[in-house]
């Protein structure tokens, strides 16, 4: 009876050895709960879900791992952003050299917007000075064939840029984004009553009155942003994240030099 009992001792014992030294070989479980992440930092960025207390990751080290022209999502693009307060301490909307002729041809970064984005091309004369044509404004679905009438819009604000990283640049890297015309999302000729009544606001404080319009311009922005290394604050995300989950649009990572 003794050796019975002893067999079954023995046998119990072998069974708990097995099972502690299995729980303590088993590899970390991806689908465990938070709390059971390994202290490694994850090489890929979050989902921001909500607006975290302190400032996240640079959006750089995130653009880092996407290869040039990679088409995203918008829900993508977002993920590439950290999420900081904004600060506008120093700001002058004059630390932005803008509206330069840098190819030398005689037309501003303004005028080369109107030229590119007419419906019905006008004439160029001396000093660049545009006559007839016609233009359409996105925000609104105004017209007209009298270019003073509309805006070429910063679709990042100047102010908003400085607000989420500008600050700290150059004063050249300030003036190639107030100029960017290496891609077709940075400026927008709108009416001027659109671009006014937007003014410096991100999309927490203004979408287009277009309803129908307001997935390209979240796109644009988001594309700006990821383009430009500039980060959102809490309210941006808050407004961006509902249209990022709705809107189909894709947009190609293209970071400025």
């Amino acid at each position: 009876m003794n050796r019975i009992r002893w067999l079954i001792f023995a046998a119990v014992l072998v069974i708990v050895v097995l099972a502690i030294l299995g729980a303590v070989s088993r590899p970390w479980d991806g689908s465990a709960g938070r709390s059971s992440s390994p202290p490694a930092a994850p090489t890929s960025p979050a989902t921001p879900s909500a607006a975290p207390a302190a400032p996240s990751a640079a959006p750089a080290a995130a653009t880092a791992t996407v290869a040039p022209g990679t088409v995203l999502s918008l829900t993508r693009l977002l993920d590439l952003l950290a999420v900081r307060v904004e600060d506008r301490t120093g700001y002058k909307r004059s630390l932005f050299d803008h509206w330069i002729d840098a190819d030398g041809d005689g037309c501003d970064t303004r005028r080369e917007v109107l030229i590119e984005e007419a419906t019905v091309a006008p004439s160029v004369t001396a000093g660049c000075h545009l006559t007839g044509g016609r233009w359409h404004s996105s925000y609104d679905g105004l017209e007209t064939t009298n270019s003073s009438t509309f805006d070429v819009d910063h679709v990042v604000p100047l102010a908003e840029a400085w607000d989420s990283g500008a600050s700290a640049w150059t004063p050249n890297r300030r003036m190639r984004f107030a100029n960017d015309l290496d891609v077709p999302w940075s400026l927008i000729a709108v009416s001027a009553t659109s671009n006014r009544a937007k003014s410096d606001g991100d999309p927490a404080d203004w979408l287009p009155p277009l309803v129908t319009v307001r997935c390209d311009y979240a796109a644009d922005w988001l594309a700006v942003k990821v383009r430009w290394s500039l980060a959102i604050d809490a309210r941006e995300l808050a407004a961006l994240e509902p249209l990022a989950r709705e809107c189909p649009d894709t947009m190609p990572v293209l970071l400025a030099p």
